[in-house]
């Protein structure tokens, strides 16, 4: 292992370790404990963590062994490979409140090739470039296939964004700042998910000193496995050698990872409206954060809402309220 490898797993090791809010701990042993002994662990990451709350949709990832223990249902195990991970919704109470979450569960061989240089599209790498915390976690040797896959999401993160950013004489040249906000845009925008410039930004301002930490050392990590020419260090920016056919490669393959991830996303959207049971309360507590108004549906809609409620849902998704 490098040097830079070795630092990048370090970091993960740390961030991975520390400490979440009571509720968010009890939340993710109820998810682990309602998919079994299967589950190698539970990933918290997304907006709750950046803002250190416990209010608004929890986002989790359940890695597990196998899809078929992971189910009571045979047809959840069989559509899980299907575009992965399958998407559920839950609410919970706890001590007189109500937590929600949106956890996905995905296999550790699907994450294993999502996190890596071999992914078809960003969704895994570029989530999991992002801090998280590991919750229930089974054992040693999982938190080890925790550590390295999650590290190895930020050198795919960057090794595949990289190749987007304008290039001159032969150089590109950015500050890490410019580098991240251009590859969370990109990432967003491969899964149809609007995002204001503001939530974007958001990203990198959370933690500044850790993605610059993170992306320089990927750099390194790439110009010693040969994915660059070289680089060179400034106070406030990066110059990265390559050459011309290798950007022109890396921006066809962006190209197709975008549009398979915006195929698999449409996907993905049909099985959640399976996987997630009674998903009407939730696009209901979505659409009033996001519009600041209350939507009511009669009686009639809630219990046939493709029938009766989705006009009404749909019209909001087309405005952009959901994401």
């Amino acid at each position: 292992m490098s040097e830079e490898q070795e630092a990048l797993e370090g970091i993960v090791a740390a961030e991975l370790a520390l400490p979440v809010r009571p509720a968010v701990a009890w939340l993710a042993n109820e998810l682990a404990a309602r998919h079994g002994r299967t589950v190698l662990g539970v990933l918290f990451y997304g907006s709750c963590l950046r803002q250190t709350t416990d209010e608004g949709v929890l986002d989790f990832w359940l890695v597990v062994d196998d899809y078929g223990s992971a189910y009571r249902n045979p047809l959840l195990a069989w559509i899980n490979p299907v575009a992965p991970p399958n998407v559920f919704y839950l609410e919970r109470d706890f001590e007189g409140r109500t937590l929600r979450t949106k956890y996905g569960v995905i296999s550790r061989r699907a994450f294993d090739r999502g996190t890596s240089f071999r992914a078809l599209h960003p969704y895994v790498f570029a989530r999991f470039a992002q801090p998280a915390r590991l919750i229930a976690c089974r054992d040693d040797a999982a938190r080890r296939f925790f550590v390295e896959r999650v590290a190895h999401s930020i050198v795919v993160m960057v090794g595949r964004l990289l190749f987007l950013l304008p290039r001159r004489g032969g150089l590109m040249r950015f500050s890490l700042a410019a580098f991240w906000h251009d590859a969370f845009r990109r990432s967003y925008d491969s899964e149809r998910r609007p995002e204001a410039d503001e939530t974007i930004r958001g990203h990198y301002l959370a933690n500044p000193e850790r993605y610059d930490d993170v992306g320089i050392r990927s750099l390194r990590e790439l110009a010693r496995t040969g994915r660059v020419r070289g680089i060179t260090e400034y106070p406030r920016s990066v110059a990265v050698e390559i050459a011309a056919w290798p950007v022109f490669a890396g921006r066809l393959r962006w190209q197709a990872m975008r549009l398979l991830g915006r195929t698999l996303g449409l996907l993905r959207l049909f099985k959640t409206a399976y996987t997630f049971g009674d998903w009407v309360p939730y696009v209901l507590w979505k659409l009033e954060r996001h519009t600041g108004r209350k939507l009511e549906l009669t009686e009639r809609q809630r219990r046939h809402p493709f029938v009766f409620g989705w006009p009404i849902i749909l019209k909001q998704i087309l405005r952009r309220n959901l994401r």
